[in-house]
């Protein structure tokens, strides 16, 4: 421990590792197997456990309940890990778990994200940048988050889910399927609603970036045949194009569940 401020209430287990300039405040209780990176904030009655890593400058707010065992009955107290990157924020009564045996034993968040009040992220997760998951927002195990993806309040993504980047998932939504990369997704059953415009501006896509893939998205759901020709249509037409290719090799890794689809229009 160097240079940290540690509050007296707060309960430090032996061989926690803490960084520098950590603040820990009033009634923090920090696992023995704990790694918490140099400038790590935990406010005040956050509990981080188990084989958990902290990233640097990353913030935890109150009743945050950080490592704990996942919330799986096939788990037997097998040493998984929870690994959190850097300059995260992660809210009030956030939960985060490890991972289990049947995945790959670990969940991975990545850097500079946002997760609000009572956000959850089950075991064997793997998220990336950017990310942020409005309130009670939720991820069942094994779900996999791109990078600069958005999931609304109260949405709920099915174990097994991927999520590509720059996605955005509307609030109250229920995801059972796999949402392409730039996808825009909302329904009590989610289905594709078109693309992430708004992202894809923040996102610092040009306009003319953001017409290729409005014309490949179109190609892709409005074309002639089955997915897999009007992908093969697409790469041929694309194969050169950096943002679209994405979305092809996306659509054809998928293995558990089909894509998000369009609502059918009724006759």
């Amino acid at each position: 421990m160097t240079n940290s401020n540690i509050h007296p209430t707060a309960i430090i287990e032996e061989g926690a590792k803490i960084g520098a300039d950590c603040s820990i405040g009033p009634y923090c209780i920090v696992g023995p197997n704990v790694a918490l990176g140099d400038k790590v904030v935990l406010k005040a009655h956050v509990v981080v456990d188990g084989y958990t890593t902290v990233g640097e400058g990353t913030q935890i707010y109150p009743f945050a309940s950080i490592g704990m065992a996942p919330q799986d009955l096939k788990f037997k107290g097998e040493k998984s890990e929870l690994l959190i990157g850097k300059n995260n924020t992660i809210r009030e009564h956030v939960t985060m778990n490890p991972g289990t045996a049947a995945g790959a034993m670990k969940t991975v968040v990545g850097d500079n994200c946002l997760f609000m009040m009572a956000t959850h992220v089950a075991h064997d997760c793997v998220i990336g940048d950017r990310v942020i998951m409005a309130n009670n927002a939720t991820l069942g195990g094994h779900v996999t988050v791109g990078n600069n993806v958005l999931v609304g309040g109260l949405a709920a993504v099915h174990q097994f889910v991927r999520i590509g980047n720059f996605a955005v998932i509307g609030g109250m939504s229920g995801v059972e399927s796999d949402v392409i990369p730039y996808g825009r997704v909302k329904g009590e059953r989610a289905s594709l609603a078109g693309l992430n415009l708004v992202g894809l501006e923040r996102g610092g896509f040009g306009k003319d970036e953001i017409r290729q893939i409005q014309k490949a998205y179109k190609s892709m759901f409005a074309g002639e045949g089955n997915l897999d020709k009007r992908l093969d249509d697409l790469e041929k037409e694309f194969s050169q194009d950096t943002l679209v290719s994405p979305i092809v090799e996306f659509a054809r890794t998928r293995e558990r569940f089909g894509l998000c689809q369009p609502q059918k229009k009724s006759a």
